[in-house]
């Protein structure tokens, strides 16, 4: 497994798995499983992703030595503010049965996330978290964190894909020292992009699947990505891509497909900042 290395020294794999939208306890257990049992080290889920327990449960279940593990859950807008975040964390630790978190993200840049970053920092000082960051801050918003605290965000975890691939923003992140990790991507399947002409092209030049060489294309630009299925077996592939490398050309054209825009929605959008705003989770 590749890792990164985080601007504090921690040491990040560069593939994961996600567990957004599993809500079924029982099979996202099981998935977690296999995703461990098939090797992948690190695992993101969210409180609001409402799995915290099923994936503290396929943890334990796979005697997988802590230390190996890289654990990454969020905080969600409702329990954003200095003591609600110590709150929150606390249930999310005692969620997932874990002693400490290898990271905890502020998952969306709405509500009083300066207090819960100060409670963040708190936290991470006490040893409780390993690294501190964030989720969905645009380039403004994650200055304005960094210039007005002591922590700069280890990471910032932004849609990511072949048809959005945030490059100026992924570029501004390297110079602050923020490492860039993909949400989406796959982009839920949009634009068919399993179906894609240039991706499979590539794929078959490879003899590898068009979701292989997303992935392949993600680390080779150094982003930390955490694809999610359900499916045993593509769970095994979407592991097996360090066995091959894309060409510059490659890269080229898989660069092209870019729009610039998100397939999902804009956090620039006051009806989204209004309706992430009021979406209350049972925690």
């Amino acid at each position: 497994m590749q890792t990164v290395t985080l601007n504090n020294g921690v040491t990040m794999p560069i593939l994961g798995f996600g567990v957004y939208q599993i809500p079924d306890a029982e099979q996202c257990e099981n998935v977690v499983y296999e995703a461990l049992m098939a090797g992948y080290r690190l695992i993101d889920t969210a409180a609001g992703y409402l799995n915290e327990e099923a994936v503290g449960r396929a943890i334990k279940r796979s005697g997988v030595p802590r230390e190996e593990l890289f654990i990454t859950t969020k905080l969600w807008i409702q329990d954003a503010g200095y003591e609600s975040t110590k709150l929150a964390f606390a249930k999310s630790l005692k969620k997932l049965g874990l002693d400490y978190l290898d990271l905890y993200l502020i998952h969306q840049p709405f509500g009083d996330y300066y207090g819960a970053w100060r409670a963040m920092e708190e936290l991470y000082r006490e040893g409780l978290i390993r690294a501190i960051g964030v989720s969905n801050f645009l380039p403004d918003r994650l200055m304005d964190l960094i210039v007005h605290n002591e922590v700069v965000p280890a990471v910032n975890q932004v849609e990511t894909h072949p048809f959005h691939q945030q490059t100026d923003n992924a570029a501004f992140m390297k110079e602050q020292g923020v490492q860039i990790e993909s949400w989406g991507p796959f982009a839920e399947g949009r634009n068919n992009m399993f179906s894609n002409e240039v991706l499979s092209t590539i794929a078959a030049a490879h003899n590898k699947t068009v979701a292989q060489v997303v992935l392949r294309w993600l680390v080779q630009r150094e982003v930390v990505t955490i694809p999610k299925s359900v499916r045993k077996e593509r769970i095994a592939e979407n592991f097996d891509i360090f066995d091959f490398a894309l060409s510059a050309e490659d890269m080229t054209q898989i660069a092209a497909l870019d729009t610039g825009e998100s397939l999902f929605f804009s956090h620039q959008d006051p009806e989204i900042a209004k309706r992430l705003g009021n979406w209350r989770v049972e925690l």
